[in-house]
């Protein structure tokens, strides 16, 4: 089986890293060229610098023969562009999309991408199984509380990047509550240090979520 992944960040790495020791074959595609020359040490050959939302990075990436493309990015946008390609430009019998912000997801499904994960969800949900009532805080209250569970993936153009936790601009009722760092969860302290391929979770109030993730997003090109 042959298996396409965009984003190299810890789902992209940790995807293909199991899928190559299961013996498939597979293409890891990221933009960072700082990110694509660490991975090749390990990946050689199976890892290749381009956007996979672009038409001419996919069909040198051997598209057109791909089992299965798997859009992994941070941006929920780039994830369904490259999809959307993957499916109608190159006819990929199986798309899988991460989704950051799980509102996306119908826009996802309405659109024809075969499979999407939601690692917000998931999240939630597998908080939600190991609750039970009256144990801490029922699930269902973060609901009536309008309170969002957010999973952000820092890449290495986010302005957070070597930022401690009380030096970032959140929102007053955000809280980082865990950081997993190279397949390890950390309990963040004030003067934890964010690093490139953080994935960051937190809590936030509804209204806020939007304003929360844009303290993450990539500073922008001048």
């Amino acid at each position: 089986m042959y298996v396409i992944i965009v984003g190299a960040g810890n789902v992209g790495y940790y995807l293909a890293k199991t899928l190559l020791n299961a013996g498939h074959e597979v293409l890891l595609i990221e933009r960072d060229k700082r990110r694509c020359d660490l991975l090749r040490d390990e990946f050689g050959e199976s890892v290749m610098r381009g956007r996979g939302d672009e038409i001419r990075i996919m069909r040198e990436a051997g598209a057109d023969r791909a089992d299965i493309v798997v859009a992994c990015t941070g941006d929920d946008e780039d994830n369904l562009i490259i999809s959307q390609i993957a499916k109608w430009y190159f006819n990929v019998p199986r798309t899988v999309a991460r989704i950051n912000d799980p509102r996306n997801e119908s826009i996802f499904q309405q659109l024809g991408i075969d499979a999407t994960v939601s690692s917000t969800n998931i999240i939630y949900h597998l908080i939600e199984q190991e609750i039970e009532t009256g144990e801490v805080i029922p699930l269902a209250a973060l609901k009536r509380g309008n309170i969002e569970i957010v999973d952000v993936e820092i890449t290495t153009r986010s302005p957070v990047v070597g930022r401690r936790v009380r030096d970032l601009p959140l929102p007053s009722d955000a809280r980082i509550i865990c950081i997993i760092r190279q397949d390890n969860a950390l309990i963040p302290q004030e003067d934890t240090v964010l690093e490139p391929n953080d994935s960051v979770i937190a809590l936030v109030s509804a209204q806020n979520e939007r304003h929360l993730r844009t303290v993450f997003l990539e500073e922008q090109a001048v």
